[in-house]
């Protein structure tokens, strides 16, 4: 059991913790899966599941070399139990987020106070990252879980010695490498070399047990590495990212990962250093102030006691964040999620500043100042929240205020039935988060993806009952949300000439020429826009025209 039921503080935390649960399960059944990753990955596992091809990986019947299979594997286990569908889809992530939470507490827990562990729990599980990427899946929220339960398991085989947990910990990072390549034993080397030598304890530098898990690691990766042999290394005439002679195993064992450090990669963008941590920012409110103190802190301490920790202290969660933010802010290729590899590390730095600046407080001064600091950004955060769901889609008001009633129902019913254990502060920023990303998932994201081509299209096909054998596209690739929310694969075409009559066909505006005009009807019209990149010409209900691009659906004479 996570926590002991009968302690009023840890009953508090568990229900917090609950209710962010609760809200990601809320987001996976009313938010659908948006372009691109998400629904990318989810219909690359519809295709997995219908054509039986576990080992080779295909996105749209075209051979794909991005993403290990894990999280393809699992999620068409998932369908395959519980059907094709994106809660389905997103029920392993779920799951791993949640043992993510659970790992992370159990591993706090080896060092710290209990309160700590505690905190640090409740913290990832209320960061904005979790909210986002349990329904906007990435492969980086299976991925965090793997490393940080390997983390927690190795760090108790430091403790106990026991064989389980040193076999978990490299299971863990057999399954993360699976997950998303390399920097799933990276990281815990990040993690625990600097551990080992700041503690002058070489001799766990090189224990012949690691042999051992050297072994559990190469065993459990053949059968991707068999995968990836038999659909590229075995057909070097393939072409993949421009050239031929692509390698399957060395792309997910050098070029995925560190050829974007050394340059070999293909792949080019938001380059500078400071790029992930200025989407840390955001992504880890409403705790981004106590980390960014968390982490002076921890650099002050450290240097007042000349580098030197006592035998019990960890330097696991620091140097794991630290190195590992700085080997992918060196890429040439970054994106907002990649850090949420460590973002149980940024909670236990951010949870042992919260317990000492709040709940022991040791600097009222300070602690008086961040109160007031995220008590502005706090009400800055709800009156964006309000204006999102106010303006650009004119939301029903009555609606949305029942809603919020009950929820802030049950928020201050449950605060005062525990008597306020948590301060005021902590209420607040838990009380914003949970109701943001709650009204979020309910009114606002369900009413953004409307706009999203494939689920439009989607809706047209089976409210008309239009057999999808006799629908084509029309130079629009890349639609993945049309396959997956249809569970159909639809063919593209170049050549409007070869369709039969009475065929319909999918076609942007731009494209429709008069030969169209004259060998077609205009069925329907249908404005789309890509809802990853969201602008204020788009949200402002007066300018979304300009933004919008339309499509037609046409029928063949």
């Amino acid at each position: 059991m996570l926590f002991n039921k009968t302690g009023k503080l840890e009953n508090t935390y568990l229900f917090y913790i609950i209710l962010c649960i609760v809200v990601y399960i809320i987001g996976s059944i009313t938010v659908p899966l948006m372009e691109i990753d998400s629904v990318q990955y989810a219909n690359i596992s519809r295709e997995m599941l219908l054509n039986k091809s576990f080992l080779q990986i295909f996105d749209q019947g075209k051979d794909y070399l991005d993403k290990p299979p894990m999280l393809f594997w699992t999620s068409a286990l998932s369908m395959y139990i519980f059907g094709i569908n994106d809660i389905a889809f997103r029920l392993p992530s779920i799951f791993m987020a949640i043992l993510a939470i659970y790992s992370t507490y159990k591993f706090t827990m080896l060092y710290y106070a209990k309160e700590i562990a505690l905190l640090a729990a409740l913290v990832l599980a209320s960061s904005q990252a979790m909210f986002l990427i349990t329904h906007d899946l990435k492969a980086d929220t299976m991925l965090m879980a793997w490393v940080i339960l390997g983390i927690w398991q190795f760090s108790n085989w430091l403790f106990t010695k026991k064989w389980v947990s040193l076999i978990m910990a490299f299971v863990a990072v057999a399954f993360g490498m699976m997950t998303k390549g390399p920097i799933a034993l990276m990281v815990p080397i990040f993690s625990f070399v600097p551990h080992f030598l700041i503690h002058r304890n070489f001799k766990l530098l090189f224990k012949w047990e690691y042999l051992v898990g050297v072994l559990i690691i190469l065993v459990l990766l053949i059968p991707m590495d068999i995968g990836l042999y038999q659909q590229f290394d075995l057909h070097p005439e393939k072409v993949m990212y421009e050239k031929t002679g692509t390698s399957g195993l060395r792309f997910f064992y050098w070029t995925q990962s560190f050829g974007r450090i050394t340059g070999e990669s293909v792949w080019h963008e938001n380059d500078y250093f400071f790029f992930l941590f200025e989407n840390l920012i955001w992504g880890f409110l409403p705790w981004t102030l106590f980390f960014i103190i968390g982490l002076v802190q921890e650099f002050y301490t450290l240097i007042k006691n000349k580098f030197s920790l006592q035998s019990h202290e960890e330097w696991i969660s620091i140097p794991g964040f630290l190195i590992t933010y700085t080997a992918l802010g060196i890429s040439n290729y970054q994106l907002p999620h990649y850090i949420y590899v460590v973002l149980p590390f940024v909670c236990i730095i951010a949870a042992k500043s919260i317990y000492s600046l709040i709940t022991v407080n040791e600097n009222k001064k300070l602690r008086n100042s961040i109160t007031v600091i995220n008590a502005i950004l706090f009400s800055l955060v709800l009156i964006i929240l309000v204006v999102l769901l106010v303006i650009p889609f004119k939301l029903n008001y009555y609606t949305i205020t029942i809603t919020l009633f009950i929820f802030l129902t049950i928020f201050w019913f449950s605060n005062f039935k525990q008597k306020q254990v948590l301060p005021k502060i902590l209420q607040f920023a838990l009380f914003t988060i949970l109701v943001t990303n709650l009204l979020l998932n309910v009114f606002f994201y369900p009413k953004l993806l409307e706009y999203q081509l494939g689920n439009s299209v989607t809706k047209y096909i089976h409210t008309n009952k239009i057999d999808k054998k006799n629908f084509y596209l029309y130079k629009i690739y890349g639609e993945r949300s049309l396959d997956f929310y249809s569970n159909y694969s639809f063919q593209i075409i170049e050549d409007a000439n070869a369709l039969k009559t009475a065929d319909y066909l999918l076609i942007s505006n731009k494209l429709i020429t008069k030969d169209f005009l004259t060998n077609f009807n205009t069925i329907e019209t249908i404005s789309a826009f890509h809802i990853s990149t969201l602008n204020a010409a788009f949200l402002n209900p007066t300018t979304r025209d300009s933004a919008l691009d339309y499509y037609s659906i046409l029928q063949k004479k």
